[in-house]
């Protein structure tokens, strides 16, 4: 037995779109921030007297896709170790899962590095973010720590996440305002499907490379101007390409654009702030820490904000010594 524990990320250059879907290879690389506390803790343990993999999830028995997609990357990593015993996987989210906060990418990361060390496997970082990749494509981002750049490639071999800043190198905070924490109808696996329908899918790629470029620069340096811009940008052609693709994918809500439209306002008026958004209707606003608690106030201040949490630069997954 063995629990791990993992946060969810930000994308700051986002992943939406798949050259492999099989391997979750990524049509373009991304580039992301972890998040402390918005975490997922995971315990698995293989029992050779289950006769099947059993998924309790923020202490709800889970039957049919969800467990099946959990089994199926507990296969992947049984074929790794050797052994085909099942496996009881316990799993507790500190934050709504299907809303937009990358709850998949916690979740298989932790799931990963639980199940991995389960079984007896000694991975590296590298080895472990590829695995966790089969599972969630954003799940490789969680396993290193701080500011993490993933690669696009061709080979499963050569798409992995690592860090290119530690968690200290900026104190960037990510003001999560969430509007809603319903489960979003079409998840992210079936909207990258989608991806290649849009038109503008085509030249979100093509100039991906001047954006990745962008904000690695960006974040070395400590930019914010140059860092919300690109940000800001990357996340609009993000949903452009999800609400022109076929059949359109529509995130946002009245509340979501009230959010972007503030953020814009704010950092107008000298506030360094910014938004960006995953796929679902909540807005995550980008702000050095000494603003965040007044980000915070103005967007819960705001209508349709049911709730703020604040998330500062995170670690890298973890085993826990103690069981939870």
């Amino acid at each position: 037995m063995s629990t791990a524990r993992a946060h969810s990320n930000i994308a700051f250059i986002k992943y939406w779109g798949n050259r492999n879907e099989n391997l979750r290879l990524p049509v373009t690389g991304s580039i992301s921030m972890n998040l402390a506390g918005l975490d997922t803790t995971t315990t698995v343990e293989f029992d050779e007297t289950l006769a099947d993999d059993r998924l309790l999830l923020n202490g709800e028995e889970q039957t049919g896709a969800a467990l099946d997609r959990v089994s199926g990357h507990l296969d992947y990593i049984r074929a790794m170790a050797g052994f085909k015993q099942r496996a009881y996987v316990e799993s507790e989210n500190t934050f709504p899962a299907g809303a937009g906060i990358a709850s998949s990418a916690s979740a298989f990361a932790a799931l990963t590095l639980a199940a991995c060390d389960a079984a007896g496997l000694d991975l590296d970082e590298r080895t472990l973010s590829m695995t966790a990749r089969l599972g969630s494509g954003s799940a490789s981002r969680s396993v290193p720590g701080g500011f993490v750049a993933w690669w696009a490639a061709d080979r499963h071999e050569d798409s992995y996440a690592e860090t290119i800043a530690p968690p200290e190198h900026w104190d960037l905070v990510d003001v999560v305002a969430i509007v809603s924490t319903e489960h979003k109808a079409v998840g992210s696996t079936g909207g990258h499907r989608l991806a290649p329908t849009s038109p503008l899918q085509t030249g979100r790629i093509a100039d991906a490379e001047r954006r990745l470029a962008a904000c690695r620069q960006a974040i070395l340096e400590r930019d914010f101007e140059a860092f919300a811009e690109v940000v800001e940008h990357d996340a609009l052609m993000m949903h452009a390409v999800m609400m022109t693709s076929q059949p359109a994918l529509i995130y946002w809500t009245p509340d979501t654009l009230r959010l972007i439209e503030a953020a814009r306002a704010w950092r107008a008026d000298g506030m360094p702030v910014c938004f960006t958004i995953d796929a679902g209707p909540n807005v995550h606003l980008m702000t050095p820490a000494a603003y965040a608690d007044s980000v915070a106030a103005m967007a819960a201040a705001l209508p349709g904000v049911l709730s703020v949490r604040r998330a500062d630069p995170g670690g890298p997954a973890h085993l826990l010594v103690e069981p939870r």
